[in-house]
C-alpha cells in the first residue's frame, strides 16, 4: 500500500523527465539508476531504449516496481536490493543517477560511502548526477511550517481521493518533514498515513568539498532541470560530477 500510494502521488510530477532523458542520450549506456524506489525515472528511461539498472533498499518498492515493468522491457532492466552505499557490480556506467532529492537526505558518512561508490563505477568519461532541494533555501525556512495541502490525487486500489499536505520542523541540523497521505472514505472517515524524510541543512560548499574528497569533480552546478546555471535562488541543486584521473 505505501509504495502504490507514494508511485501515485509522485508520478504526477514529471517536470525533470526531460532533463533525465537528455542527460541518458548525451551519456549513453550502460545507466545506474540509484534509490530508483518505485520507478518514477527508471520506467520513461526505459521506454527511451535506455539499458538500465535500478538499485533501492526498499523491498516493497522494488517489488511495486517489478510488477509495473512491462513485459518487452524486462530484458534491459536490472533490478537489484541494495543499499546506495555498498552495492557492487562487475561493470561501470556511462551515467549514475541519483535523483528524487534522496542525496541530502543522507548523513555525512553515508554521503561520502555514495560518493566512492559511484566513482568506483564510474566510466572515465562517466557522469555522477545528483539532484536535490537548494541548500540555501532549505537554510532560510523559518523553524516551522505548519500542515498545508499541496495536492489531491486518485487512491489507486479504492479510487476515492487522497488528499496530500505536509509539515516541516528544523531539528539540530535537519529539516524534518511529514508527508500526511489522507484518504478520503464515502462515509466522511479519513485514512491516514504519514511518511517521514529528513533534509540536512548542509551547505553547497560541502557537497562539493564531499565529491572532492571522493576524486569526483563538479562539471556543471544547475539550479533547475532546464539547465539554468545555480544561484542563491535556484530551487534545486543538480550536481554533474565526473571522475578525477
Amino acid at each position: 500500500m505505501r509504495a502504490s500510494l507514494i508511485h501515485a502521488h509522485h508520478a504526477r510530477h514529471v517536470e525533470d523527465l526531460d532533463f533525465w532523458l537528455s542527460l541518458a542520450n548525451q551519456q549513453g549506456d550502460p545507466i545506474l539508476e540509484l534509490a530508483c524506489g518505485t520507478g518514477r525515472l527508471l520506467i520513461p528511461l526505459l521506454r527511451a531504449g535506455c539499458d538500465l539498472t535500478g538499485v533501492d533498499h526498499d523491498a516493497g518498492m522494488l517489488e511495486f516496481l517489478k510488477s509495473s515493468l512491462p513485459t518487452e522491457m524486462t530484458s534491459r532492466a536490472s533490478i537489484v536490493q541494495a543499499d546506495i552505499a555498498s552495492y557492487q557490480f562487475a561493470r561501470q556506467f556511462s551515467l549514475i543517477i541519483l535523483g528524487c532529492n534522496t542525496f541530502n537526505t543522507l548523513p555525512a558518512v553515508k554521503r561520502a560511502a555514495a560518493l566512492s561508490k559511484a566513482r568506483e563505477h564510474l566510466l572515465p568519461d562517466g557522469v555522477f548526477a545528483v539532484s536535490m532541494p537548494n541548500p540555501n533555501i532549505l537554510a532560510d525556512l523559518p523553524a516551522y511550517g505548519e500542515p498545508e495541502v499541496e495536492e489531491v490525487f486518485t487512491h489507486p486500489q479504492s479510487g476515492n481521493p487522497v488528499q496530500v499536505s505536509s509539515e516541516y520542523s528544523k531539528e539540530d541540523d535537519w529539516v524534518r518533514l511529514l508527508w500526511h497521505y489522507d484518504h478520503l472514505l464515502p462515509d466522511g472517515t479519513v485514512e491516514r498515513s504519514t511518511i517521514e524524510t529528513r533534509h540536512t541543512l548542509t551547505g553547497v560548499e560541502v557537497f562539493l568539498e564531499e565529491a572532492e574528497a571522493a576524486r569526483l569533480r563538479a562539471v556543471e552546478l544547475y539550479g533547475d532541470y532546464d539547465r539554468s546555471k545555480f544561484a542563491p535562488g535556484s530551487p534545486y541543486l543538480i550536481l554533474c560530477l565526473k571522475p578525477v584521473p
